[in-house]
């Protein structure tokens, strides 16, 4: 195999790898939405950590290989991101569709790939996306009924997204499960007493833990692990590019599981940024 055919199959494990883990994690959020009455948002983002954690130390049990101090670092900011992350995000969606609050959190991935672009396609494919995240903004007349709470808390999962990108390429050349399992440990300890806090003995209800388990299969230990194999096969901004496309999974999930219902020019706008991510990755 020459080394350009062998890039080329690299290059399509991490996309479908990617793929796969944005499918996952859509699913499982849509899934996830349906236990917000129940034990809060708080406690649904301590399950998908919590359950995840002890499923990804229990498999790569990664304390078989010590990290350096600068590892243990990374590896404590990265894992700190993804908890608050999960956590805003889930607040997101409590108040806005999915297909929304994923389509302003990808601004994070996106501020990303502008940092890193030295094409003036990429300038223009950020560009367009720009757009599309005018339309689903509560600044004009046609995006007033947003919950503006929502828009903020899917605004601060943009900014943790970004740094997931920064920080989790810095650990991605560790061994790709058990830095994410130390990661996943990590989270938890910021996350798991928050949802503690708020949903109490709710939380050991039988039936929500089984919900649970299947969230953090779904939404942590899949497509962390997946993107983190990711990671290791490509550039920042193209993973960021990949990832923009998450906002017409989200959308499609929402409708399909939740019945969420958007206008059509939240889906122009949605398609306005998945564009984006095309016109980016086809170069």
């Amino acid at each position: 195999m020459t080394d350009s055919s062998r890039y080329a199959s690299n290059a399509l494990l991490a996309g479908s790898a990617l793929l796969a883990s944005q499918i996952s994690l859509n699913l499982g959020a849509a899934i996830a939405k349906h236990l917000f009455p129940l034990i809060g948002v708080e406690g649904v983002a301590s399950y998908r950590v919590g359950i995840a954690a002890i499923m990804m130390l229990a498999v790569f049990r990664p304390w078989r290989t010590p990290l350096t101090l600068a590892q243990a670092v990374n590896v404590a900011i990265y894992g700190s991101v993804i908890g608050l992350m999960n956590l805003l995000i889930y607040r997101s969606f409590s108040r806005i569709p999915l297909g929304i609050a994923v389509a302003i959190e990808v601004a994070g991935p996106l501020t990303v790939a502008v940092l890193s672009s030295r094409r003036p396609r990429d300038l223009v494919a950020v560009a367009l996306a720009a757009v599309g995240l005018y339309f689903l903004l509560p600044i004009h007349a046609g995006a007033n009924q947003l919950d503006p709470v929502g828009v903020a808390y899917a605004a601060g999962a943009a900014v943790c997204w970004a740094l997931y990108i920064v920080f989790g390429k810095r650990v991605s050349v560790m061994h790709g499960g058990q830095s994410v399992a130390w990661a996943m440990l990590a989270a938890s300890v910021f996350i798991v007493p928050i949802g503690a806090w708020y949903g109490g003995s709710k939380l050991l209800t039988p039936s929500y833990l089984a919900i649970g388990l299947a969230i953090a299969l779904m939404c942590s230990a899949l497509p962390y692990t997946l993107e983190m194999l990711s990671m290791r096969r490509l550039s920042k901004r193209t993973f960021s590019m990949f990832s923009s496309a998450a906002p017409a999974l989200s959308a499609l999930a929402g409708m399909l599981v939740l019945g969420e219902s958007l206008s059509a020019i939240q889906w122009l706008a949605i398609a306005s940024m998945v564009g984006a991510s095309v016109l980016t990755t086809l170069s």
